[in-house]
Formats: C-alpha cells, structure tokens, sequence
C-alpha cells in the first residue's frame, strides 16, 4: 500500500479483517467477456477495452465482484468464504476520474441468505460509520426475486418478466415498458411463413427456416446469434406484442412499485399488498422476513433503512435483495450491492454458489471527509 492510496484504507482493511473478511488481491486486467455477457448495459458501455496478442478481448478492471468470484473458482477454495479487497478500478465516468478506489467485502457460499443479506447491509453500514464519523446515513433496500415474484404471480408470461426484470434498477426503462405492457405497440408485423410458425409455437420449424435463410445469405451460424437464438427472440417478441394486462393486474403492478417504507414496516406492507391483490408471493416473501428479522439483529438506526419496491441496481447479474448507502445530506451513493445467487455459476463453477457483496466508492468517501461531513 503506498501515499496513492486513500488516507483511511488501513482502518477499513482492519475493520474488514475483523469481520473474517480475507483480503485478496485479483489483476488489473481481466478477460472482457464476463464483464460484457454479465455486468449491465451501463457498466459495459463504460470499460476500458484491449485485445492480447492472441486476440482475446481483455479490460482494465472495472469492478471486482466477477474477477474475485473467477478467483475463487479457479482457486477451488471450499465454502463459506468471505473475501475482502481495496484497491484500484478503471471506467468512464460523467464525473470524477476514470481510476478511483473501491473496497468491498464478498460473501460467498454462505447458505443461510437472509443472514448473510443482514451482515452485507451491517458490514457496509459499520464501514461508513468509522471513515464518515458523525455523518448521518441512509439505507434504500430493494428486492428483485420479490419483484420476480409478483410479475410471476400476476400471470405474465416469460418474455414480459424477462423484459420487465432486465428493466428493474432503470426507472426509464421500466417506464417504457410498463406503457408497453399498458398499451402493446402494434407495429412489427412478420411476413410469411414467419408469422405462421410464431402463431402455431413451431419453435423446430422456425429456427430450420431461419436457418436456411442464413445459408442462402452466406451467413454463419458461429458468426453471432445461432438460428435457434434468432428463432426464440422472434417469438418471445410476438409474444410481448400479443400481451395486455388487466386494468386490475395492472394496477395492482403499480401499487406493487409505490411500497417505499422503514424496513420495519416492509415485511407486513408486502403482506398486505398480496392480500388485497390476491397474489400469492410464497418463497419470496418468506425470505424477505427472514432477512429483515435479521437485519433488526445488528442494531442499525430504526429509520435507517428503507424498502423501496421499485429499487433495482444496473447490474445484470443481481437475483435478490439490491441495496445503496449515501450520506442523508449527499445523494450520491456512496456505496452498492446485492445479492448474485447465479454469477458464480455463469462464470464455471461445478456447483450453485450463493453470493453476496458491496463495493464501497472510497473517492467520495473522500470528499466527503475533506469536506468534513
């Protein structure tokens, strides 16, 4: 560690190593691919990209959740492991420079979720309070497998609540696709045999078409989508063009995103949402109880934390709860994570992993304290 690193980096390794955390270094530069298949929309548009001389798509690391949980698969570290990191991450930015500090803890293998979920939101909120002594802090929790949950239980089919969830954490994109789903766009229609495979569900059918398609055009199949691919999107389009809610579905879906309460009051609140909609949210619903019983356990301000059912976080490879910390004063987050129940087998592991984790963004942590909020 040397004078380029942020003032209060030992006392937060310290607190980090208090917490059972093993801190862990991973390379500056990483294999783009994960970052692009895995990452969001947002984050991809920002990282600094280059090829080795083999050809190979790499970046400079622009985050560390995926190259720590690369790490820990290729490493073939057994489970529960906590891991903890400081150091430098490299992306474009509209404001601030494009290398700036993270630090963060990764909670993997631990297999009872809503415990770890509590410890996360502790672990960062703890971490905030020795580098901001003093400063009031705010917590907004979102849930993506409850928001899972109720488009599931509404009836919409995949294609909708694959849109819709991809959607979650963008209040612009959600916005465009619930007018979509109030009003479906009628524009697109398909030509012939096209339409008449999609109508009759001939999935076979269609990707032999689009197949022979392809050949007659030259085009390969390695080349980018695979007919299958091209086949499945046709039909999930058509599908998201035949679908309308109900006047009662869909408002039910909009008082659903209006639930913003104390964390406290977020479990009965739920409750009585699904009552009043009929909806039956089972799992999703039990696990959302068990994580606030145990984030009541760490003892942080009562009016600290905040449910907000239309928080998400742009990052695709989220599948549960989603949180952000800023300063009550500063609405800029100072720090963000979530839950990633699927990341670690998208990346190779042989077996289901549950993660969860949170970065911390140490430069406004430092203007904040040279500020001295």
């Amino acid at each position: 560690m040397n004078s380029r690193y942020p003032a209060i980096a030992p006392d937060i390794l310290k607190l980090f190593a208090a917490r059972q955390a093993d801190a862990v270094e991973v390379s500056v530069l990483q294999p783009a691919d994960p970052f692009l298949d895995m990452a969001g929309e947002d984050l991809r548009r920002r990282i600094f990209l280059t090829e080795s001389e083999t050809g190979e798509a790499l970046c400079l690391r622009p985050e560390f959740t995926i190259p720590v949980c690369r790490d820990h698969i290729r490493s073939q570290s057994g489970t529960p492991r906590r891991y903890c990191y400081l150091g430098e991450v490299f992306r474009q930015r509209r404001e601030g420079g494009n290398e700036f500090f993270q630090a963060g803890i990764e909670d993997l293998g631990d297999m009872d979720t809503a415990r770890a979920d509590a410890r996360s939101i502790a672990d960062a909120y703890a971490m905030l309070e020795l580098a901001l002594p003093g400063t009031a802090l705010r917590v907004v929790m979102g849930d993506h497998s409850v928001f899972e949950a109720v488009l599931a239980a509404l009836g919409l089919p995949r294609g909708w609540r694959m849109r819709l969830a991809r959607a979650f954490g963008s209040s612009e994109m959600l916005a465009a696709a619930l007018a979509d789903l109030a009003t479906p766009p009628r524009n697109g229609a398909l030509s012939e045999p096209v339409a008449s495979l999609v109508a009759d569900g001939d999935f076979e059918g269609l990707s032999a078409y689009v197949s022979r398609g392809m050949e007659e055009a030259g085009i390969s199949p390695s080349a980018g989508r695979t007919p299958g691919d091209i086949a499945r999107r046709l039909m999930e389009k058509a599908e998201l063009r035949s679908v309308r809610l109900s006047n009662e579905a869909f408002d039910a879906l909009k008082t659903f995103l209006a639930i913003e309460v104390p964390i406290g009051e977020a479990a009965d609140a739920l409750r009585g949402f699904a009552a009043d909609a009929a909806l039956s949210l089972g799992a999703a619903l039990d696990k959302f109880t068990a994580r606030a019983t145990a984030l009541a356990e760490h003892g942080l301000p009562a009016d600290a934390v905040r449910y907000d059912a239309a928080f998400g976080r742009p990052l695709d490879y989220y599948t549960g709860m989603v949180f952000e910390i800023s300063g009550r004063d500063d609405g800029s987050p100072l720090v963000g994570g979530g839950r990633y129940d699927r990341l670690l087998t998208l990346l190779g592991a042989r077996e289901a992993i549950p993660g969860v984790g949170f970065s911390v963004w140490l430069d406004r942590i430092e203007a904040l304290r040279e500020r001295g909020q």
